[in-house]
C-alpha cells in the first residue's frame, strides 16, 4: 500500500490527537510521502517536538492545540491550516478515548468524555473543515472508527456506541457528498496510549493482556495513506486493519 513520495502530489492534512498513537504515527507516514501534516493534540510540547523531528527529516509539518471537545478551538486549528496553506485537503478525525468499564460500575463521567471527545470531537472537526472543502469542491473526511464500531463486547458499551456512531455519521455525509470523500478506518487491536485511559483496574489488566499481539500504529497510518492517495474519482469507504491473530 506505500506509494513513493515522488508519485504523490502533496496535500494538507490535518491530524487530531497527533500527539501520540495513531495520531502521531499517522503524520510522520504522511511527511514522509510528502504531504503537509498540521499536527492537533492538546500536548503542545509533545506537537512541537513531533514537528521539529518530522522537519529534521525534510518533512513539511506545523503543529497547532487543540482540544477536540471545545468547538472554538477545533475551529481555531482548521483556520490556522488554511491561513498557512490556502487550502485544507484532509482531515483525519483520530482523537479518541477508551475507558472501558461494565454499566453497573457507573462511571458517568467516563461516558461523558467518550461522548465528548469520539463523537462530539468528530462531528465538530467536520463542521470545521465542510464550508472549506465545499468552496474547494473537493475534500477528504477521514474518521477513526474502531473494531467495537462493529461489534459490541462487555466493558465496550459505551465506546462501541460511540464508534458506531462514526460509522453511521461517516455514511450519512457519504451520500451527502458528491465532490467530497469520506473514509472510516477501523483499527483492531493497535498498539497506543488508549489503554492509558481505562480507570477499572481489572478491565484494563484483561485488555493489557491481550496487546500482546497488537499491531503497531504504523500500519494504521499506512491504511490513511492508501486512502488518501487513490485517483480523486475512487473513494475507498472502508478499511478494517485487524491483528491476524485477533479472532
Amino acid at each position: 500500500m506505500t506509494h513513493p513520495s515522488t508519485t504523490v502530489t502533496p496535500k494538507v492534512v490535518l491530524v487530531t490527537g497527533a500527539g501520540s498513537g495513531i495520531g502521531e504515527a499517522t503524520a510522520r507516514r504522511l511527511a514522509a510521502a510528502g504531504h503537509h501534516v498540521v499536527l492537533g493534540a492538546r500536548r503542545i510540547d509533545r506537537l512541537a517536538a513531533l514537528a521539529k523531528d518530522i522537519e529534521d527529516r525534510a518533512g513539511s509539518a506545523f503543529a497547532h492545540v487543540l482540544d477536540v471537545t471545545d468547538p472554538a478551538s477545533v475551529r481555531s486549528f482548521v483556520g490556522a491550516a488554511h491561513d498557512r496553506y490556502g487550502r485544507v485537503d484532509v482531515l483525519v478525525n483520530n482523537a479518541g478515548v477508551m475507558p472501558l468499564s461494565r454499566l453497573d460500575a457507573l462511571r458517568v463521567d467516563e461516558w461523558d468524555r467518550m461522548i465528548d471527545v469520539n463523537l462530539r470531537g468528530v462531528l465538530y472537526g467536520i463542521a470545521a473543515v465542510l464550508p472549506i472543502m465545499r468552496a474547494q469542491h473537493a475534500g477528504h473526511i477521514v474518521n477513526l472508527s474502531s473494531v467495537s464500531g462493529l461489534r459490541v463486547d462487555p466493558t465496550a458499551a459505551v465506546y462501541s456506541a460511540t464508534k458506531h456512531a462514526v460509522r453511521a455519521l461517516s455514511e450519512g455525509l457519504r451520500q451527502e457528498s458528491r465532490d467530497l470523500r469520506v473514509t472510516v478506518i477501523s483499527p483492531g487491536l493497535t498498539r497506543s496510549e488508549l489503554t492509558g485511559s481505562i480507570g477499572d483496574s481489572d478491565v484494563k489488566d484483561a485488555v493489557e493482556q491481550q496487546m500482546d499481539i497488537a499491531i503497531p500504529a504504523a500500519a494504521i497510518g499506512e491504511a490513511i495513506l492508501y486512502a488518501i492517495t487513490q485517483p480523486a474519482d475512487v473513494d475507498v469507504n472502508e478499511l478494517v486493519v485487524r491483528p491476524t491473530a485477533q479472532g
